[in-house]
């Protein structure tokens, strides 16, 4: 790969422009959540980047932004990007660092004077993280066509507010939403730039790497109810406390992911009627498993769905289990996938990586669709999803700069 020309400061200089937006001041997370003061903030900049450089800047029916370099009519364009929301007190990197990425990359092309043969697109999707509304991937799921008109006006966030209500309130229009072939096949391809989430090439000691697939994955609620009583006057042989039958599945959960070589997580949890002082009628907690293969997952949430039948069987607590969401392997496009290591390895004795991964992304969504891929970024610490999330700067330039020889060798002469 070649060496970051000075156009890659430009890197630096967006990246600390956006950095301080959404962050909050006493966790250092960020909390830019759909359609939040954050969330807009975020869009202006993007819209302003875009602009800054001449791109024909357009907002789609679902939200998603888009910063046309060439004729989007012409067809088999070339789209990178990534998203700009966060999760809950999430890191700096998860995200913005492929948008950030993507304009550098361009910048770095026109101080390459590359001639352009194809269309070029930067995107930043909506609502990747899925912190607001409790299902990933919204913007690009209803770009697919892989989340229905009607299943998108149902998701509430946790004040009660719907999407469509939260899309109106920051000024776009929620009638507009639904399935977008025709943007869809004007694309030939999506390479989206990710932070790692792991610690794979930090243990290979390669900057860039190059993603083979994406696990399956889903998300799993399971609702415990039991019976409401008061904390300090029910003998404990008396109680059908739905905490108790929780706690020893989130217990199981740990076993059954050892046990399948996969990873299973409790990590959001509501009580009602959530008082000190209150035995609980109902605990609901979310479940998210990944494994490399279906079969290893479906071990692991059966086992813990079988685990937390029998305790809340043991406690006199009724259980219903639904599943939210699911996404199954996802195999990135062969083709694309070793032209972008034929490109990166070029003029070079270097191997690039291929590594797996057990998080989701648009371009897991948009692989159904398109010819999709992705490239990591080291992340020494292999934390992400939190305030510590890093990438060392010379590490984030490196990817700017294989982005673009990407971008060069996919729609460049």
């Amino acid at each position: 790969m070649r060496r970051p020309a000075p156009t890659a400061v430009s890197f630096q200089e967006m990246w600390r422009e956006l950095r301080p937006i959404g962050r909050h001041p006493d966790t250092g997370g960020y909390r830019r959540f759909a359609w939040t003061r954050a969330d807009d903030e975020c869009r202006e900049w993007f819209k302003a980047q875009a602009e800054s450089r001449g791109l024909t800047y357009e907002v789609d029916r679902n939200g998603n932004q888009w910063a046309w370099l060439g004729d989007p009519a012409q067809g088999d364009a070339v789209v990178t990007g990534s998203h700009l929301d966060s999760v809950p007190d999430g890191g700096a990197f998860d995200g913005p660092l492929g948008v950030v990425s993507s304009f550098a990359a361009l910048d770095e092309l026109r101080h390459r004077n590359a001639r352009f043969t194809k269309p070029l697109a930067i995107v930043n999707f909506g609502d990747e993280e899925g912190a607001r509304f409790g299902l990933a991937c919204v913007g690009s799921r209803l770009t697919a066509g892989q989340l229905t008109v009607e299943q998108a006006h149902r998701l509430t966030d946790g004040d009660g507010v719907t999407l469509p209500q939260a899309m109106e309130a920051a000024g776009y229009d929620p009638g507009a939403i639904g399935p977008d072939p025709e943007r869809l096949a004007r694309i030939g391809a999506f390479v989206e730039l990710h932070v790692e989430q792991g610690r794979a090439l930090d243990l290979s000691g390669d900057r860039v790497g190059i993603a083979s697939a994406i696990w399956p994955h889903g998300r799993w609620r399971f609702d415990f109810r039991g019976e409401a009583n008061h904390a300090g006057t029910t003998r404990l042989v008396d109680r059908r406390d739905p905490m108790l039958s929780y706690a020893e599945t989130v217990l199981a959960a740990r076993r059954e992911a050892q046990l399948a070589g996969a990873v299973a997580t409790f990590g959001k949890i509501a009580v009602e009627p959530n008082g000190v002082n209150a035995i609980p009628s109902l605990v609901r907690g979310w479940l998210d498993s990944r494994a490399a293969d279906q079969a290893s997952l479906d071990a692991v949430v059966g086992g813990v769905e079988k685990a937390a039948r029998e305790y809340a069987a043991a406690h006199g607590v009724d259980l219903d289990v639904v599943r939210e969401s699911f996404t199954p392997v996802v195999e990135f496009d062969h083709a694309l996938r070793d032209e972008l290591a034929r490109i990166l390895g070029k003029d070079t004795d270097l191997t690039v990586p291929v590594l797996g991964t057990g998080a989701g992304h648009d371009a897991g969504i948009l692989s159904g669709s398109i010819p999709t891929a992705m490239l990591f970024v080291r992340n020494p610490t292999g934390v992400s999803h939190s305030p510590a999330e890093f990438a060392a700067e010379d590490d984030c330039v490196a990817g700017v700069t294989a982005l673009a020889d990407v971008l060069e060798g996919l729609a460049c002469t």
